[in-house]
């Protein structure tokens, strides 16, 4: 193992539940020997779930570190937890990366963990053939602002001038789990869903909704980052090494998830029933990593654009200025 500086406690998180979670935690690190890693029981951090199983962290911190994980309830959460100090750092959507940075909060996007994987998705007997059919209808997204709900919007108003409630237009949006999307459309409760990977193979496989516009039909889903790692400003000052031994290992599971896709896949099924207590067929899983690219590699120049999108969106007060946020330094 990396003898590299004493490790402090990180969290590595993804959600469920949002790109943009789950409620359950092993553990937070409150010593300097711990280190807690959370993420989102979505495809786009496999490499999360790969490194947990496989023991990555514990093989790159030095010896007698012990690894935590911490799975949030969405993004937001997750970064107040990055901004306060609770946890160092971990996965999530690139959304609540970029808002809480321009609003001030010292982080740092260190890694991507997946490109691609967003879907749109009709819910079966909404009558919704077209973009056109969505007016007056409900779309579900995991969070007001977050990755999806963005790529969605954009999608809408930069392709059709179509809106949602928040701007005075013609959608209405609600928020809520990915997971639980086919049983709201099975109940009608939504028409269109904004969702991420694996919900939306999911959704295919359930029978209760269809395509509607396709992952490399999703604004900004081909080069803009679905997950990053994310660490604090102030860790990375303190403690580069340690950064550094994290991004091997996230580095380590994700070249593990594109080497060996097979096994890949199925801890992903066994670790999402295990956070969701949803089993996801092979089938669903599949289809679910054709929509997904693995990478390290984050382009600041796509952040930047997802950012003015948002601000587009009003999603942010004032046009962002993202200069800073991403550090390639450790991934090259």
């Amino acid at each position: 193992m990396k003898k590299l500086i004493t490790a402090l406690s990180l969290v590595l998180i993804t959600g469920l539940l949002a790109a943009c979670g789950s409620g359950s935690t092993s553990g937070s690190g409150d010593s300097e020997n711990e280190v807690t890693i959370g993420y989102f029981p979505n495809i786009d951090h496999a490499a999360g779930m790969v490194a947990e199983e496989k023991e990555f962290y514990e093989d790159a911190l030095p010896d007698g570190t012990k690894v935590n994980f911490k799975y949030f309830p969405d993004g937001s959460a997750f970064m107040t937890a990055v901004e306060t100090g609770e946890i160092e750092g971990g996965i999530v959507g690139p959304g609540p990366a970029m808002n809480f940075y321009t609003s001030g909060a010292k982080i740092n996007i260190v890694a991507a963990g997946a490109t691609g994987g967003t879907v749109i998705m009709a819910r079966n007997g909404a009558d919704i053939e077209s973009a056109e059919d969505i007016k007056g209808k409900t779309f579900i997204s995991p969070r007001v602002g977050c990755t999806h709900d963005v790529q969605f919007e954009t999608l809408m108003k930069n392709e059709f001038g179509i809106t949602s409630d928040r701007l005075n237009g013609e959608m209405k949006h609600v928020t809520g789990k990915p997971a639980t999307y086919s049983s709201m459309f099975e109940t009608e409760k939504v028409d269109v869903a904004a969702v991420p990977e694996p919900w939306a193979a999911y959704i295919e496989a359930q029978g209760t909704g269809k395509v509607l516009f396709e992952n490399d039909e999703v604004a900004h889903n081909a080069n803009m980052p679905a997950s990053v790692f994310v660490t604090s400003e102030r860790l990375k000052e303190k403690d580069p090494g340690l950064i550094q031994n994290l991004v091997d290992a996230h580095k380590k599971a994700t070249d593990y998830v594109n080497d060996n896709p097979d096994e890949a896949k199925q801890i992903a099924i066994d670790k999402i029933k295990e956070i969701t207590d949803q089993e996801l067929s092979q089938e669903v899983v599949d289809n679910a990593f054709e929509r997904m690219t693995f990478t390290t590699v984050v382009d600041p120049k796509e952040v930047q654009m997802f950012a003015d999108s948002s601000y587009e969106l009003q999603f942010l007060e004032e046009k962002p200025n993202l200069n800073g946020l991403v550090d390639s330094s450790f991934v090259e």
